[in-house]
């Protein structure tokens, strides 16, 4: 997924890659240890995602954070 950003947040990035629908099914998701960034469970909605994260939702394929 393809950011034009030096950073994007995690919340915003899970909608982008239409993995939710809404910022409060990205709580959820968020909150419910449902994401891993880098492999290792996230909970902080705001974690700022740079080029070369890597983004995992239980049961999708892993997504990497890009440059545009």
């Amino acid at each position: 997924m393809a950011i034009d950003t030096d950073y994007i947040k995690l919340d915003s990035f899970l909608k982008l890659a239409n993995l939710v629908m809404s910022g409060g099914e990205a709580k959820i998701v968020i909150q419910e240890g449902q994401i891993r960034v880098n492999g290792e469970v996230e909970t902080r909605r705001g974690r700022k995602l740079y080029p070369g994260d890597q983004i995992a939702l239980d049961n999708h394929p892993v997504f990497v954070v890009e440059r545009a």
